[in-house]
């Protein structure tokens, strides 16, 4: 909804601000509707399209439509207790994802991790809550990974750092499952894992993970998700996404090749 209104501001030659002025509304509020950032109402975006003269009644009934949808409440509100506002963006981007490009260092994945390990990792961070707490943030975590099963998936890229492939997380049993299922999510067509040992040494993103997502129109700007541990920063100008995607890109041609995971996590089962 947000690209074809851009394009439709674009073509009429109106300013953030101009467009903004026609909903009573500043030109942010235009801004963050076409980067995905925020929602319209109904009648704001009808609002704009007389304003950007869209007289044809069916690209008018696809944008109500699509503003319909963008404001209707996603699955995971019913966890919006559970989440701090700063994880709730990522939570949308990860969802609308064509492409997810991660480098992980501590831990394994969200998409990819085992109930068993999921609940491990979380209990790092919230050993005191009650067991129903615990696995509800279990639960959320699980539900993420429909992404990877529904039948246009999204495509997960990921460097995974030997130390969260050898960290033991909860029992030896479950460090086990954790890696019997990334071997077999290395058959994903749609998966893709570049473990990168520590006898490579140094390299750039020694400093934490870093993920960058990719949506699906083309029209919108990567964005970066750096996660801290009560926070995170998001970036979507285009320098410094680039920077990150060199970054990214560096790490492959260090790591091993992907063709080689399932060997290489095959050998840390082995010794776990």
């Amino acid at each position: 909804m947000g690209a074809t209104l851009r394009r439709l501001r674009e073509t009429r030659g109106l300013s953030h601000e101009q467009a903004g002025r026609a909903i009573q509304a500043p030109g942010a509020t235009i801004s963050g509707a076409e980067l995905g950032r925020a929602g319209l109402r109904l009648r704001e975006v009808a609002d704009l399209c007389t304003l950007y003269g869209v007289t044809d009644h069916a690209q008018r009934i696809t944008l109500l439509g699509l503003a319909r949808q963008a404001n209707r409440p996603e699955w995971w509100q019913s966890y919006r207790d559970l989440l701090p506002g700063w994880f709730a963006r990522y939570l949308g981007l990860e969802q609308a994802a064509s492409v997810i490009r991660s480098y992980e260092v501590q831990f394994i994945h969200g998409l990819l991790q085992t109930a068993g390990y999921a609940r491990a990792v979380i209990r790092l961070s919230y050993g005191d809550a009650p067991a129903a707490e615990t696995e509800r943030r279990v639960e959320l975590r699980l539900r993420r990974q429909d992404v990877l099963r529904r039948s246009w998936p999204s495509h997960l890229w990921v460097v995974i750092d030997e130390a969260a492939l050898r960290r033991p997380m909860g029992s030896r049993a479950t460090m086990r499952e954790q890696l019997r299922h990334l071997i077999a999510a290395c058959d994903l067509p749609h998966v893709t894992v570049w473990p990168l040992p520590f006898r490579l040494g140094g390299h750039p993103a020694a400093g934490g993970p870093v993920t960058v997502v990719r949506l699906p129109d083309g029209q919108l700007p990567d964005v970066v998700y750096l996660e801290q541990l009560t926070s995170a920063r998001y970036c979507d100008d285009p320098g410094e996404c680039e920077f990150y995607r060199h970054i990214l890109n560096q790490l492959v041609i260090k790591a091993q090749p992907a063709g080689s995971a399932q060997a290489i996590l095959s050998g840390i089962l082995r010794e776990t």
